[in-house]
């Protein structure tokens, strides 16, 4: 019988360099429906947002979040909401709370994508008013 610890610990993603195991985190943005996986404490920073947050997830693989201020928690344009993995997101502090509740379409699980840091696998998604099919290329 599997213990819950033991039951996470195999259900992980896991990736072996130089003896060290790391977790290999996976977003998954809706509606697109596309899904990335990068090593914790490797993927590079892209200066927008908090290191490993949503926003800086996407940038890394050249995925589309709006972002108009640059990702520094001044606007509500990286604006998601979280449909699963919600623990798997860096606790939401005062700042992230005091802008996010000013979102069109504020939800119970709303995050700014600059501020929501990856611990583990999570889906989101773009509310469609917040999708900018310019710069998407649609």
């Amino acid at each position: 019988m599997f213990s819950a610890r033991r039951a996470a610990f195999v259900s992980a993603k896991f990736s072996c360099r130089s003896g060290i195991i790391a977790e290999v985190p996976k977003v998954t943005f809706l509606p697109a429906n596309e899904t990335f996986e990068f090593e914790s404490g490797k993927l590079p920073y892209k200066d927008h947002g908090l290191p490993e947050s949503l926003l800086d997830v996407a940038m890394n693989f050249g995925f589309h979040l709006e972002h108009a201020c640059g990702g520094s928690c001044a606007c509500t344009t990286c604006h998601v909401v979280v449909k699963a993995g919600g623990a798997n997101l860096s606790e939401m502090d005062d700042d992230e709370l005091d802008r996010v509740e000013q979102a069109a379409d504020f939800q119970l699980h709303s995050r700014l994508g600059c501020q929501a840091v990856v611990k583990g696998d999570v889906t989101v998604s773009i509310p469609e008013w917040n999708r900018n099919y310019v710069s998407e290329g649609h």
